[in-house]
């Protein structure tokens, strides 16, 4: 069986958890854990049976409770190596440092180590051989830790959040337009246009089942209507309403944002998608991310449902809108 729950889907948090056999996947961890073990409850999903967590994309609503979820689970965590790295730079900013405070601190770092018992050279003694050796290896240091952030610490115990906030219990990188697997779905992730490091789409097979997922993006381009199509299921975003973002509160900068080639889908733009380019397989749309300052459901429902005229039916088709407050009805095939 697979199934398919969006737990939240909006400017303040996105999160869905998919099933394929025995494998349970959450797709973007953007609620508190706290919040996401509790929708997921509610929808009779049980938090101790998923098998990894996949990240889309760096921003907060999608990783806001990331951390602490994986770590309580003990589950691996899929990125691209950007993402990743994005993710972690935003979670730990690096202290700006002048480069007469970073010598300083490899000269402390070197004198603490010719400090040592084992140590061969005096510890009054610090030549300038030694001190290039030591900034040598302070780089070198500092190189590995930035390409290998999520290694557990030597004794096997996870770090204390105030020493590492980044730690996760593993990390596993992909590739966009490289397929992979996780257990008994397959995962094929594409790249979207949107403002983040290497957002990503996927298309998720499981037992003859293929679930589409594209949130969080400028427009559709070519590459992302290629992977849209044979789907048994649908989730696309209809963020605004193109009238009540230009006349709405957002600052204009923010406006021009959303309204730009990395931003998000308008209703208008979604449902030209619909009307053009879908291939109208799908047995369900789900309609995701719709903004709560910048659109109403009804009127992302109506440009939609304009757009399928003459496609709907019992079999296919079927429009839904995935709401922030509330997980949606689960979806099984």
């Amino acid at each position: 069986m697979v199934r398919f729950t969006v737990l939240a889907s909006g400017s303040k948090g996105n999160s869905t958890v998919l099933s394929g056999g025995r494998t349970r996947i959450l797709v973007d961890a953007g609620l508190s854990c706290r919040e996401l073990f509790r929708r997921m409850k509610l929808s009779e999903e049980d938090p101790a049976t998923l098998s990894a967590i996949v990240i889309t994309h760096e921003h907060q609503d999608h990783v806001n409770g990331l951390a602490v979820t994986a770590r309580k689970l003990g589950i691996p965590v899929y990125f691209t190596e950007a993402t990743h790295r994005a993710w972690m730079r935003w979670l730990a900013p690096r202290r700006p440092m002048t480069y007469a405070q970073w010598l300083e601190m490899c000269r402390k770092q070197t004198a603490e180590r010719q400090a040592e018992p084992e140590s061969e050279t005096p510890e009054n003694e610090l030549t300038e051989d030694t001190f290039d050796l030591a900034v040598g290896n302070s780089v070198q240091s500092a190189a590995t830790a930035a390409s290998q952030p999520a290694a557990s610490h030597a004794s096997g115990r996870p770090p204390a959040v105030k020493d590492d906030p980044t730690w996760l219990p593993a990390v596993e990188y992909f590739r966009p337009g490289e397929p992979f697997s996780i257990g008994d779905v397959c995962l094929s992730p594409f790249t979207i246009p949107h403002d983040a490091a290497d957002p990503v789409g996927f298309v998720f097979s499981s037992e003859g089942v293929r679930l589409g997922f594209a949130t969080d993006l400028g427009y559709i381009p070519p590459n992302v209507k290629a992977q849209l199509h044979n789907l048994d299921l649908l989730l696309l975003e209809s963020n605004h309403d193109l009238e009540m973002l230009r006349d709405g509160p957002y600052p204009w900068p923010v406006k021009q944002r959303v309204l730009s080639r990395v931003g998000h889908l308008s209703n208008d733009a979604t449902a030209e998608f619909l009307a053009a380019d879908y291939d109208g397989q799908a047995a369900y749309i789900i309609l995701g991310h719709l903004s709560e300052n910048n659109n109403l459901p009804e009127l992302a429902r109506v440009a939609a449902e304009r757009a399928l005229v003459g496609r709907a039916s019992l079999l296919t088709n079927r429009l839904l809108l995935a709401g922030q407050h509330e997980p949606l009805s689960s979806i099984t095939f």
